[in-house]
């Protein structure tokens, strides 16, 4: 390796999470009656087989960025803005702590994500939407 230091993923998911509050699955369902945006990135494969939760914005991993960023020219047209909770949601928690924090990086301060993804939702006994 060309001498640039090796960041393994466990650092890399630890350092992305030291700047997130992340929320259990009941105080994401109290930020959406709220006002928060819940954005669900699963794949669709995930979708298909578990539901969504009634509510989330669904918008692919591959493109959340382009579909948030304001100055994209690709942005999603119930995007949240800047200054609003944005709480990012996988399947498990993991993927959606790096997004969280990449999204924290393009100004949007209020960006947390759901701790144990759609499958703490569902164990909560959360609404969901049946495929």
């Amino acid at each position: 390796m060309s001498g640039v230091a090796r960041t393994s993923i466990d650092d890399l998911l630890a350092a992305a999470r030291s700047g997130l509050e992340r929320v259990s699955p009941a105080q994401a369902a109290e930020a959406m009656r709220a006002g928060a945006t819940l954005i669900d990135i699963r794949a669709e494969s995930q979708i298909a087989r578990d539901g969504t939760v009634p509510g989330a914005l669904v918008i692919a991993r591959n493109v959340l960025e382009w579909r948030l960023d304001p100055d994209s020219d690709h942005r999603h047209a119930l995007a949240p803005g800047l200054a609003d909770q944005v709480i990012v949601m996988c399947d498990e928690g993991y993927q959606s702590s790096l997004a969280a924090a990449t999204l924290r990086q393009l100004g949007f301060g209020r960006a947390t994500d759901l701790d144990g993804g759609f499958q703490a939702w569902r164990a909560a006994a959360l609404p969901v939407d049946l495929p």
